[in-house]
């Protein structure tokens, strides 16, 4: 389940991608044989707006972005959203809303939630992010409530500053349970102020609090310029926007005087052989600049050397907050790199995760492939056939793949008698090591993804035929609605509506090394079924270029999505470890996973109701 469910992210993640561009990407399919991808530099550290957020744009962004899946009012009763087949969170109920806080929504925002198809918002700049993430969080409240939240604090708290409240690197992070808490107990910054207050009172007020961080027309006191505060931190490195406005101008992390400290590492040598002597380890670092869009800039280069103890360290290395460092080496003709650390409040020194090296071995059948899917598309004078696999490395060794004269893949077959193969790593796939002619799978036990493309002939009956290298668990093939196929060992599933678009699904299981799938096509494609939008209109040849990939890949995502949900046994599948959670966010996952359940119907109505009233209960104690 856990390789499955990395491979619905990567596919889901890269159809939304795609599937949302209004150009084609054709030309860059196919990377080059020597291609190495951009140095990754995650940007994850402290979470917090550079200006207060504007809630009243927020809402315009809400009902052109959001509305669709989630309401107009935020209970997960949109019209797309009805569709999708999983449940749509409502951000408009307190239960989801307040232990929730505003970073993470932002962060919500910024990386979709591909687990019930949420796209990342890449079309939005990053104040217009925390703009709408922040116009979410007051959807569950109301002017009155607010109102009389601030009643209550200018009675209760007369002489309290409310500097704490509009610090946006501290509100950010806290969530309404948190700020009810504070209410109640105070901190080292705000006194205690309702001991006395009922729950409907302490919700109010920490309602009331939450909007002095914003920018709102409809709160009185919040209507005056609120200072700003330090830039936030972006969390995409490639986010792009088309925002009719510019975004706000953000100052330059690390300009002023950065404190000296170290960044250390060290290497984890699994080959059994020694390391050469003096071997060079490269120090990155990567700041943001003015522009939050622009993702991280390169700032910082140093070469030392690796100590005799698999070490390195560097001195007197500037450490500004909010910096992301990398280190990199080259061994035995691979360029390693280690996982990224990031400077906090306070750091003086940096510790870097370990770069690992491994042996070597060329021997692909070690791979394990846990799932293979074939779309077929009918164009104009080709069919289009794009191989999607799901694979693992979870051996002590890493396997080299080196292309042939072809640029083919050892490990992947072509089908008979097709042209122009090509391949592309999935959005979310774990990371290939790029070679000058391949590419390096290091141990894993999470998914790799690959997609192949080639081109069919275009025939009246197509004699599809492609040998597998190795063994797979299953094989799922999605044709076009009114084509069908005839093979033997297939299972039909008949046509499925996944994502308003029908498909006739067959499946094919414990496929083993050597073993030619071999089936027979016929029929005519049906257009695309009518939608309500002119973009859905306009897709009539489904997976026509990788725009129309893209949508394959959602519904590929959604199919194996609701496959796992509709399989035996989970009738009962209902939160019943002893009622052990760790957190109001587990408590509300738990009533996700049970509304999904009864919608699916899979579990009676009584025991829906019963359950979910016991959540509930579990949830209030906890807040």
């Amino acid at each position: 389940m856990k390789f499955r469910f990395a491979i619905i992210i990567a596919l889901v993640l890269l159809g939304f991608l795609l599937s949302a561009c209004n150009f084609t990407l054709a030309e860059d399919i196919t990377p080059p044989p020597n291609y190495i991808p951009p140095t990754p530099a995650p940007t994850l550290g402290p979470l917090y707006p550079a200006q207060a957020p504007n809630t009243e744009n927020g809402a315009m962004i809400f009902v052109e972005k959001c509305a669709a899946c989630h309401g107009e009012t935020g209970l997960g009763d949109g019209e797309q959203g009805i569709q999708l087949g999983v449940t749509v969170p409502a951000l408009g109920l307190p239960e989801t809303a307040r232990p929730a806080s505003l970073a993470q929504w932002y962060t919500t925002v910024t990386r979709g939630n591909m687990k019930r198809f949420m796209p990342p918002f890449t079309s939005l700049s990053d104040q217009e992010r925390w703009d709408v993430a922040a116009y979410a969080m007051i959807l569950h409240t109301s002017q009155e409530e607010i109102e009389k939240g601030k009643e209550l604090f200018e009675k209760n708290c007369a002489d309290c500053s409310i500097d704490f409240f509009k610090d946006q690197s501290k509100i950010s992070l806290l969530s309404e349970v948190e700020l009810a808490r504070i209410i109640r107990q105070g901190n080292e910054e705000v006194p205690a102020l309702g001991t006395n207050l009922g729950d409907d009172e302490v919700w109010a007020t920490a309602a009331y609090l939450r909007t002095l961080a914003y920018v709102t027309e409809s709160v009185a006191l919040a209507s005056t310029p609120l200072p700003t505060t330090n830039p936030a931190t972006v969390v995409e490195t490639a986010i792009t926007s088309d925002a009719d406005t510019p975004p706000a101008e953000a100052i330059p992390v690390g300009t002023e005087q950065a404190a000296l400290g170290t960044v250390s590492g060290s290497v984890e040598n699994k080959t059994g052989l020694d390391l050469p002597s003096n071997l060079n380890v490269t120090l990155r670092g990567y700041d943001h600049g003015a522009d939050p869009n622009a993702g991280p800039q390169e700032v910082l280069t140093l070469d030392g050397t690796l100590n005799a103890d698999s070490t390195f360290v560097f001195d007197d290395v500037e450490i500004p907050v909010s910096r992301i460092y990398i280190a990199e080496l080259t061994f035995d003709g691979m360029n390693l790199q280690s996982d990224f650390a990031i400077v906090e409040e306070g750091d003086t020194s940096v510790s870097l995760p370990p770069i690992t090296l491994y042996n070597k071995t060329n021997d692909t059948s070690k791979l394990v492939i846990d799932e293979a899917r074939i779309f077929i598309e009918y164009e104009t004078d080709t069919i289009q056939v794009f191989n999607m696999y799901s694979f693992r490395n979870p051996n002590d060794e890493m396997i080299v793949v080196k292309l042939n004269e072809n640029s083919e893949i050892p490990f992947i077959k072509s089908p008979e008698g097709s042209s122009g193969f090509s391949y592309e790593p999935m959005q979310d796939s774990e990371h290939f090591v790029q070679t000058e002619n391949g590419f390096v799978i290091p141990p894993s036990e999470d998914s790799y993804g690959l997609i192949a493309f080639s081109s069919l002939p275009k025939s009246k009956d197509l004699a599809y035929s492609q040998t597998f290298a190795l063994p797979v668990t299953t094989v799922t093939v999605f044709l076009p609605e009114g084509v069908t196929a005839e093979g033997t060992q297939m299972t039909d599933l008949g046509v499925q509506a996944i994502q308003n678009f029908n498909f006739h699904i067959y499946e094919l299981e414990n496929i083993s090394a050597g073993d030619k799938v071999a089936f027979t096509v016929s029929g005519t494609p049906k257009e695309a079924a009518s939608a309500s939008t002119p973009e859905t209109n306009s897709n009539k040849n489904l997976l026509i270029g990788v725009g129309a990939l893209g949508i394959a890949l959602v519904l590929a995502g959604a199919w194996t999505y609701l496959r796992e949900h509709n399989r035996p046994g989970q009738e009962n599948d209902i939160e019943d470890e002893d009622d052990v959670f760790e957190s109001p966010e587990d408590v509300m996952d738990a009533i996700i996973a049970l509304d999904d359940l009864h919608r699916a119907k899979k579990v009676s109505d009584e025991a829906y109701h019963t359950r979910r009233v016991e959540l509930q209960e579990i949830l209030k104690g906890m807040l």
